[in-house]
C-alpha cells in the first residue's frame, strides 16, 4: 500500500514547480480547486464524507502531474465524481458537469473541451493509475467526535468547542494537511485550536492515567507543542486576509498591472463572543481586495440558517461564516501560507527511491561460470559425441578426471518416445466379443391384473386449517 505523506521539502518540490509554476501559485491552484469540490458538492447535497475524498484525491494526484499538463477544475469534477462512488454516493458525470458549469467563468468551462463528459471519463484512468487504486481514505471526523467523547467539563462549552474544530476540518481542506500528517495527528491539533479559541480548558477525561500528560497523549503519542502550533498556523493563515490575484486557467499568466495607491487594507472584523451558535447572524460585507486591473471587489457574504462565530483572536480577522456538517459556505479570502520552519514528517515519500536505481548487468548471475574454469570431474561428454574408440590413453588424462564406469550411460539412439504399432494378439488368443443382438429380445408383456380395492367407504381424509 503506497504511503501518502510527505515532507515539507518534498511539496515544495512538486511536478508543477519543475514545471514552471511557483509555490504560491501552485498553492493557490489547490485552493481553487479544493474550493470548487466543496462547492459542487454541496450543491448536489453531497455528504462531507464524498467531498473530503474527492479533495484528498485532487491534493494527491497533483503530487504526481503538474497543472500545466491536468487543468484543475477537470481534475477536480474527475475526483469528485470518483469519490462519488467509492463513498456510495454515486452521481452521473453529466450531472456534475452539469452543476459545475455555473460556477466557472466562460473561460475557465473552455478546458473542458467540446466534450466535457469525455474529458472526465477520459481523466478517470489516469486519476486511478496515479493514486494507484488505493481509494479508502480517513478523514478526521471521525476521530474528532471519537476523542470529545472522552472528553469532560461542561457541555455547552463542549459542543461548542467541537462545531469550531469540525469547521477547522472543514477549511483545512484547502491546505496540504491531508498530505502532511494523519487523521488522528489533524484531529487532534484541530481540537486543541478550536479549545484556545473557545475557552475551553479540559481539565480531566475519561481513561486518565498518570502517565498522560495531556489529553491526547491517550490518543496519539508523542505529540509535540511544535507539531500542534505548526498545523494550527497552516489553518489559520487561511484567514490572514491577503492580497490575490483572479483565478486563471491552468497556468496563469503573471498578472503585471500594480495595485492602486490609494488602495486601503480591509477592516478587521471580530464578531461578538456572546454570539449564539445556532442563532442567524447578519454581518456587514466584507471588503476584499483583488487584484484584476487594479480594482477592488466588494464580496458580500450569505447568511445560512446555522452560524457559528468565534471569539477573538489576535491576527485573525474573518466574518463567522462557517456552518456545521455538510460542509457549508468557505471564505473567499483565503490564502494558503506554509510556515517557515518546518516539522520533521513520519517517514520518507515513496518515490524517493525510483526503483530502476541498480542497473540489470550489475550482479552476474550465480550460475555463470568463467570460459577458463575447469569443469567439475564428474563432467561427461554426450555419449553419441565419444566413440568408443576414442578414449585417451591412461597416462594422458589424470586419475580424478575419469569418470566410473558405472557412471558413463548407456548409448541410446534416441530420446523420442515412439507409440508401438498396434499388435492384436498381444494378449495370445483373441478375445471374442458377442455381437449386440447377442441376448434375446424379452417377450411382450400382458395387461396388468386388477388391482383390489379396499371394502368399504375410503376413509375420511384430514382437515389442514388454513395458517
Amino acid at each position: 500500500m503506497p504511503y501518502w505523506y510527505y515532507d515539507k521539502k518534498d511539496l515544495q518540490n512538486t511536478p508543477s514547480f519543475r514545471d514552471g509554476i511557483s509555490n504560491e501559485t501552485e498553492n493557490r491552484y489547490r485552493k481553487e480547486g479544493a474550493r470548487f469540490i466543496i462547492d459542487t458538492g454541496s450543491k448536489m447535497d453531497l455528504g462531507y464524507n464524498t467531498v473530503a475524498t474527492g479533495v484528498v484525491y485532487f491534493h494527491r494526484f497533483y503530487m504526481f502531474h503538474s497543472f500545466k499538463t491536468f487543468p484543475r477544475y477537470i481534475t477536480a469534477c474527475c475526483c469528485l465524481f470518483l469519490a462519488g462512488k467509492v463513498e456510495e454516493t454515486p452521481k452521473k458525470c453529466k450531472d456534475i458537469i452539469k452543476v459545475a458549469k455555473p460556477l466557472l467563468t466562460d473561460q475557465k468551462f473552455s478546458t473542458f473541451g467540446e466534450d466535457p463528459k469525455e474529458e472526465v471519463m477520459t481523466l478517470e484512468r489516469i486519476l486511478l493509475q496515479t493514486i494507484k487504486f488505493d481509494l479508502q481514505v480517513e478523514h478526521p471526523y471521525g476521530y474528532l467526535l471519537k476523542y470529545a467523547k472522552c472528553l469532560k467539563g461542561d457541555r455547552a462549552k463542549l459542543q461548542k468547542m467541537v462545531q469550531m474544530a469540525w469547521t477547522f476540518v472543514n477549511d483545512s481542506l484547502c491546505t496540504t494537511l491531508c498530505l502532511q500528517w494523519e487523521p488522528e495527528v489533524i484531529a487532534v491539533a484541530l481540537m486543541f485550536l478550536a479549545g484556545k479559541l473557545s475557552k475551553f480548558e479540559v481539565v480531566d477525561w475519561n481513561g486518565r492515567t498518570p502517565k498522560h500528560n495531556a489529553w491526547w497523549d491517550m490518543f496519539v503519542e508523542d505529540i509535540t507543542m511544535d507539531l500542534l502550533e505548526d498545523i494550527c498556523h497552516q489553518v489559520l493563515d487561511l484567514y490572514s486576509p491577503q492580497t490575490q490575484q483572479s483565478g486563471g486557467d491552468s497556468p496563469s499568466e503573471t498578472s503585471t498591472s500594480k495595485p492602486p495607491k490609494n488602495e486601503k487594507k480591509p477592516p478587521s472584523i471580530t464578531p461578538p463572543a456572546s454570539v449564539s451558535p445556532v442563532a442567524a447572524v447578519a454581518t456587514k460585507p466584507v471588503v476584499t481586495p483583488v487584484k484584476n486591473g487594479g480594482e477592488t471587489k466588494t464580496e458580500p457574504l450569505k447568511m445560512e440558517p446555522l452560524r457559528f462565530s468565534y471569539p477573538s483572536y489576535p491576527g485573525m480577522p474573518y466574518a463567522p461564516v462557517y456552518s456545521a456538517p455538510p460542509p457549508g459556505v468557505v471564505p473567499h479570502t483565503v490564502a494558503a501560507h506554509v510556515p517557515p520552519h518546518s516539522v520533521p514528517p513520519l517517514s520518507v515519500p515513496p518515490h524517493s527511491v525510483p526503483p530502476h536505481s541498480v542497473p540489470p548487468h550489475s550482479v552476474p548471475p550465480p550460475h555463470t561460470v568463467p570460459p577458463h574454469s575447469v569443469p567439475p570431474p564428474h563432467t561427461v561428454p554426450p555419449p553419441h559425441t565419444v566413440p568408443p574408440h576414442s578414449v585417451p590413453p591412461p597416462h594422458t588424462v589424470p586419475p580424478h578426471s575419469v569418470p566410473p564406469p558405472h557412471t558413463v550411460p548407456p548409448v541410446v539412439p534416441s530420446l523420442t518416445y515412439r507409440e508401438p504399432p498396434p499388435n492384436h494378439t498381444r494378449f495370445g488368443t483373441p478375445v471374442s466379443v458377442p455381437p449386440p443382438n447377442y441376448y434375446p429380445p424379452l417377450p411382450a408383456r400382458g395387461p396388468l391384473p386388477p388391482r383390489p380395492l379396499p371394502p368399504g367407504p375410503p376413509p375420511p381424509r384430514p382437515y389442514y386449517p388454513p395458517p
